[in-house]
């Protein structure tokens, strides 16, 4: 079955970094695009960052790109999430997300909290 383990998550200082993974199993990674969204309380969930399958392309919301980097390893069916000069808005459940046409497969998320 599909599966997901995320990690990385944690408290974090304004002004830190944290590095979030997402290794995936059950399906064959290679072939999605891959995913990283984020769900404040409150809000609705909104999409930080897209990887394509080979990794060649990536996406994010103007918000989004000049503070956090995605990336992929398929030798370790892994997405990585690289987030720099936290905020503490920033604070939210962060979501791997896994889509291929109309299959779509979500992580359970991990917390990231930024706070002094």
């Amino acid at each position: 079955q599909v599966q997901f383990v995320e990690s990385g998550g944690g408290l974090v200082q304004p002004g830190g970094s944290l590095r979030l993974s997402c290794a995936a199993s059950g399906f064959t990674f290679r072939s999605f695009a891959m995913s990283w969204y984020r769900q404040a309380p409150g809000k609705e969930r909104e999409l930080v960052a897209t990887i394509s399958r080979t990794g060649s392309s990536t996406t994010y919301p103007d918000s989004m790109k000049d503070r956090f980097t995605i990336s992929r390893d398929n030798a370790k069916n892994t997405v990585y999430l690289q987030m720099n000069s936290l905020k503490p808005e920033d604070t939210a459940v962060y979501y791997c997300n896994a889509q291929w046409f109309e299959l779509n497969y979500w992580g359970q998320g991990t917390q990231v909290t930024v706070s002094s």
